[in-house]
């Protein structure tokens, strides 16, 4: 007879503040690597900053990409929300993501997950900037989003090997 383990649930948070500064990092730091000597306003238009018309459109993407990233994720979401709505984020918010995962689930990937879940989201946002903003590296950053989702994959899926229990009980059997 096998004995029953409970359904783990694993909190996930997001920090919307590092994600924002990890997008205008990165659409800064290769808009630096494209400068040309005379180009100094396409390089400019590249980077991502706090005014407003960047700011939302950054908000967007983030907030698009985290639904992706939920929806990838819905076979493992605990979710008690019934409404949604398509309100701008504000800049003070977080993602946090509430995963009921088997009992044996493996806690070692949780920082891999974490991890990769917002390198998914910068590089969802980040191809979306350079889709309006730089055409040329857009793919890039899609396909960096894609290996992200492809590891989150993986990490969720890791599992814990089976062990024999250390003292026989009443023929009950099962991991640990």
């Amino acid at each position: 007879m096998f004995k029953r383990r409970k359904m783990q649930t694993i909190i996930l948070n997001l920090d919307l503040a590092e994600i924002v500064y990890d997008v205008q990092n990165k659409t800064y730091l290769t808009g630096k690597s494209r400068k040309e000597g005379a180009n100094h306003e396409f390089v400019a238009n590249m980077q991502a900053n706090d005014d407003e018309e960047n700011a939302n459109q950054v908000l967007r993407s983030v907030s698009a990409a985290f639904s992706t990233l939920k929806t990838r994720l819905g076979e493992y979401l605990e979710l008690n929300a019934t409404t949604a709505d398509n309100g701008l984020i504000g800049m003070d918010s977080g993602f946090t993501l509430s995963l009921r995962m088997p009992s044996n689930y493996n806690l070692s990937t949780l920082d891999t997950i974490v991890a990769s879940a917002h390198q998914y989201i910068v590089s969802m946002a980040v191809a979306e900037w350079f889709t309006i903003t730089n055409k040329s590296d857009a793919k890039e950053y899609t396909a960096l989003a894609e290996t992200s989702l492809r590891i989150i994959s993986e990490a969720v899926n890791k599992r814990r090997r089976p062990r024999r229990p250390s003292a026989p009980s009443a023929g009950a059997e099962g991991m640990e």
